[in-house]
């Protein structure tokens, strides 16, 4: 009964998508457009949001007899994982995507048919025609509510590295929220194009779902290394896999186009610019889409073989060939209406970082596609790996950390001399860092010329923010209320300065745990110390304990400083108490480790248990010492809540 109404939804929101098109051809012949698309698009919205409340009736009730529910959960699959089995497995995340896509679409129909009415025709006919396209996917060869010949007695569960970590339930769909997002900004530039050259009010319009967009796909990048962290147990956050890769593309064009946006409103420039950098990073996003779902690489994030990889294809090679006509067809009659601006401007600035952004989402584009290409057409494996983009990437990204702080201090249209001393300030205070960093041992210059970038970035937002404070000051207000009342005030603003403050924090961070970062792997019996960095660790115990989804050994190891005490048997004052661990679930085949962390603004302590024998009482333990890696999070934390300053509405 579940499988046959999920179908039936499915179907009514797919004739919904088409019956919305045939109203947005009507609608182009008048000036004012009618509702009844946007009555189609809540229609699409409303059958699909049945669909997904049915594929999670039939996932929390273990429904067994749909092909999915046996694939992605068992009976002792807890709840919160059930739940998050919607986006555990191709199918599922292809209908996440599709009631995303759909949601937004009704969105943008009841907010914005009427604000943009020119552009509605063109917006409303790409969200519709996306919909029709996830739509006949789901209908087709990536059915959700297939059904099984013969209903097995349990499910063979999700596969464990999903369900070792509450981040599952909320890492996935908030990066689709900024996959999809994409595709409002996306269709609000074709709609602008196929209205005319003169539909400037495009990026006005559509700034808010930029900027969301750009918000959520920091926050899923945040989240996904975080995952990364606390769940493969290798130490480490990124690791330049294909997916993550997948994921960082539309996040390198989106930042991009939020600050062309800028420029654009501001001063009336880079009107092609922002059309373009608004359709790529959509079109990247379906690259990304096609690269996870379609089998054609092996990853711990991607989903199996499937049928969809030719549809999906066809759909990239559709969007990318119509855009491309398109921006043929109008680019020419784009014309720039505000003046040539300085060298020495904010907008420069913003000209050159949009560059090197490109360079960088270019960079990492080839060395993703690359090896599947050469695999298509020779049949031979090859990888491209950190090293590649950590030599690419690295001074891409110093340059681009420094053109942020520069152009933070510079002015728009023109800077004046003062604005020059200000940042030859700001600058002296970088140098002032970078030599105490070489002072204090801090080897190798790529190393030492990244404290300096991330000085001079993180100064030049501080310089910034602490001028509109002691204006405020200056009229008698508190230091404190001074802070939030500029903050709030001027919150766009402000709140891009908070975000490059963040990004200067994960980069200090990133170099951090890589300018000296030690990893230990050693075998040792019950009650003997290891030494890592400054920590002596003992295992004290081997412990099991069953549950119902998985058994769970745990090796708990006591942790002190130097290791004196533990050497001499005395128990550590203060004591800190570790608990790595190996969960067994019962439909694995290997174990999923666990690991544990001791983090402080310094560094970070992290063990792994990576085997034991409790025949001999031993055990294997991975020991990494990272420093900084705290910052990262905080960092990222930052931007994201400057992100959502920034996106939160000004009063009226």
């Amino acid at each position: 009964m579940i499988a046959l109404g999920g179908r039936i939804s499915l179907l009514v929101a797919l004739a919904c998508c088409l019956a919305g098109l045939v109203a947005v051809l009507r609608a182009r012949t008048r000036t004012v457009p009618g509702p009844g698309a946007a009555r189609w698009a809540v229609g699409v919205a409303l059958a699909v949001t049945a669909a997904v409340a049915l594929m999670e009736a039939a996932l929390v009730g273990g429904d067994f007899s749909i092909r999915y529910v046996a694939s992605t959960t068992n009976r002792t699959t807890p709840l919160l994982f059930r739940v998050a089995s919607l986006w555990g497995a191709l199918e599922g995340s292809l209908l996440l995507w599709a009631w995303v896509l759909a949601a937004l679409t009704a969105w943008v129909a009841v907010r914005s048919r009427t604000a943009a009415p020119r552009l509605w025709p063109g917006t409303a006919g790409v969200l519709l025609g996306l919909c029709a396209f996830f739509l006949a996917l789901l209908v087709g060869p990536a059915d959700p509510f297939a059904r099984l010949p013969v209903v097995p007695p349990d499910g063979s569960g999700l596969n464990p590295l999903l369900q070792n970590h509450p981040l599952m339930a909320l890492h996935p769909p908030v990066l689709y929220l900024g996959y999809v997002g994409m595709a409002v900004p996306y269709a609000f530039a074709v709609g602008s194009l196929l209205a005319g050259p003169d539909a400037e009010e495009w990026v006005a319009v559509s700034r808010p779902w930029i900027l969301g967009a750009w918000l959520a796909l920091t926050a899923g990048l945040l989240l996904g290394a975080r995952w990364s962290y606390d769940v493969l147990g290798w130490g480490g956050y990124w690791a330049w896999d294909p997916v993550e890769n997948a994921a960082l593309l539309p996040w390198l064009t989106a930042t991009a186009l939020v600050h062309s946006a800028m420029v654009e409103v501001r001063r009336g420039l880079l009107r092609a610019w922002t059309v373009v950098l608004a359709a790529v990073s959509f079109l990247l996003t379906l690259v990304g889409t096609f690269i996870t779902r379609s089998g054609v690489l092996a990853s711990v994030h991607a989903f199996t073989q499937s049928a969809i990889g030719p549809a999906l294809l066809a759909g990239l090679a559709a969007a990318t060939l119509g855009t491309l006509a398109l921006l043929a067809w109008r680019l020419p009659g784009l014309r720039e209406e505000g003046a040539v601006f300085s060298v020495a401007s904010r907008e420069a600035l913003v000209v050159f970082n949009n560059v090197i952004l490109l360079a960088m989402a270019a960079t990492v584009f080839v060395g993703t596609v690359f090896p599947l290409v050469v695999e298509a057409t020779t049949g031979q494996k090859v990888t491209v790996g950190p090293p590649f983009f950590n030599t690419v990437i690295t001074p891409l990204g110093l340059a681009l950390l420094a053109l942020t702080g520069a152009g933070t201090v510079l002015r728009w249209g023109r800077s004046t001399a003062a604005d020059l001393r200000r940042m030859g300030h700001v600058a002296a205070a970088a140098l002032a860092a970078a030599v105490a960093a070489a002072a204090a041992g801090v080897r190798g210059t790529a190393t030492v010329v990244a404290v300096g970038a991330v000085a001079f970035t993180a100064a030049a937002q501080t310089v910034e923010i602490a001028r509109g404070v002691r204006t405020l000051q200056a009229a008698g207000r508190s230091l404190p209320g001074a802070l939030v009342e500029v903050i709030l005030r001027h919150r766009h603003r402000y709140a891009g300065y908070l975000v490059h403050l963040g990004l200067a924090v994960a980069v200090a961070g990133i170099v951090g745990s890589q300018a000296s970062r030690l990893e230990v792997h050693r075998l040792v019996r019950v009650g003997e110390v290891v030494h890592a960095g400054g920590y002596a660790l003992r295992v004290d115990e081997l412990r099991a304990g069953a549950y119902p989804d998985r058994l769970v050994v745990w090796a708990p190891v006591s942790v002190a400083d130097g290791g004196a005490a533990l050497a001499g048997g005395r128990e550590p004052a203060p004591k800190v108490v570790l608990r790595p661990s190996q969960n067994f679930y019962r439909h694995a085949r290997t174990p999923v480790p666990t690991p544990a962390v001791r983090s402080t603004w310094r560094e970070d302590l992290y063990v792994v248990l990576m085997g034991f024998d409790p025949g001999s009482q031993t055990a294997v333990l991975r020991v990494v010492v990272s420093p900084l890696v705290s910052w990262i999070w905080a960092g990222g934390a930052l931007m994201i809540v400057a992100g959502g300053l920034a996106l939160w509405p000004p009063r009226r």
